[in-house]
């Protein structure tokens, strides 16, 4: 199928009346630990752009100070606080981990934490650092189906053990069955997929002008926006990866390199435009 601006058009519709920014989900993002402090910071623009309710930032708390300056919207703690880390864990919708997480003990303790708290009605989207985390593990026991993945090629060959070069949207939907059942992959490459188990979907819009640093970690933001907003289903997850590079083609008109932090300055636009459609 293709993933266009018709299924972003369904997904995005105009927000009740009646409502609070409870209605529109509590995401946590957690990464950003030294020194891919930027990360984090680009994940939260995308998720906070795109209409997430109530953004909690986990990260390094160097990176606190920097984090507030672009986006005071977001609340933020330090990575390192298990207790507090371990109450927002709980008290999320939506949680994504990866984004500059890296890959030192902390992390790993993260990520375990992480997998220990999550409950069955939550949303846990794996992206970056977590994913190579992830493929370290020889048992996972997942605590919810509802798992996104965000992977670029050499993460997906890590945690599925399938070589690039084999990385056909069939021979990916097979890896799935090895992942809880709703999983949906973001396979990112120059020819991005949305793959479950039943269902393949590509793009008809971006390109080069989004090879830049920080874009999958915008992507996975606003991935975490759309679904804390209008729920974990394949055709959410798409619409959002298709925002994303509809926005960057748009911008690509006047710009010869696309920054992840300009997409996200879009995402209110697109989707207000979206909704009125």
């Amino acid at each position: 199928m293709i993933i266009d601006r018709e299924l972003a058009r369904q997904v995005v519709r105009p927000r009740p009346q009646k409502s609070h920014k409870g209605t529109f989900g509590r995401t946590l993002l957690i990464g950003g630990n030294y020194p891919y402090g930027g990360a984090i910071i680009m994940a939260a623009l995308a998720c906070v752009n795109s209409g997430a309710g109530l953004t909690m930032v986990a990260t390094h708390k160097d990176n606190i100070t920097a984090l507030h300056a672009h986006l005071p919207e977001a609340m933020a703690f330090a990575m390192n606080e298990t207790e507090r880390l371990t109450e927002q864990i709980r008290a999320a919708s939506i949680i994504l981990i990866g984004p500059g997480l890296a890959e030192d003990s902390l992390a790993q303790e993260t990520l375990d934490l992480v997998l220990a708290n999550v409950s069955f009605e939550q949303t846990l989207i794996i992206d970056g650092s977590a994913l190579t985390l992830l493929a370290e593990k020889e048992i996972i026991n997942w605590p919810t189906d509802k798992v996104i993945l965000t992977p670029h090629q050499k993460e997906w060959e890590r945690v599925s053990g399938l070589v690039i070069s084999d990385q056909t949207a069939e021979a990916s939907q097979e890896a799935l069955d090895h992942f809880p059942k709703e999983t949906v992959l973001v396979a990112k490459s120059d020819a991005t997929k949305v793959i479950t188990r039943d269902r393949v979907g590509g793009l008809t819009v971006g390109g080069p002008y989004q090879a830049t640093g920080g874009m999958g970690d915008t992507l996975a933001g606003s991935i975490a926006g759309f679904v804390a907003q209008f729920g974990s289903s394949y055709e959410v997850v798409a619409a959002a990866v298709y925002v994303h590079s509809a926005i960057a083609e748009e911008l690509s008109a006047h710009a010869y390199v696309v920054l992840p932090t300009a997409i996200s300055a879009e995402l209110p636009r697109w989707m207000k435009a979206l909704s009125e459609s």
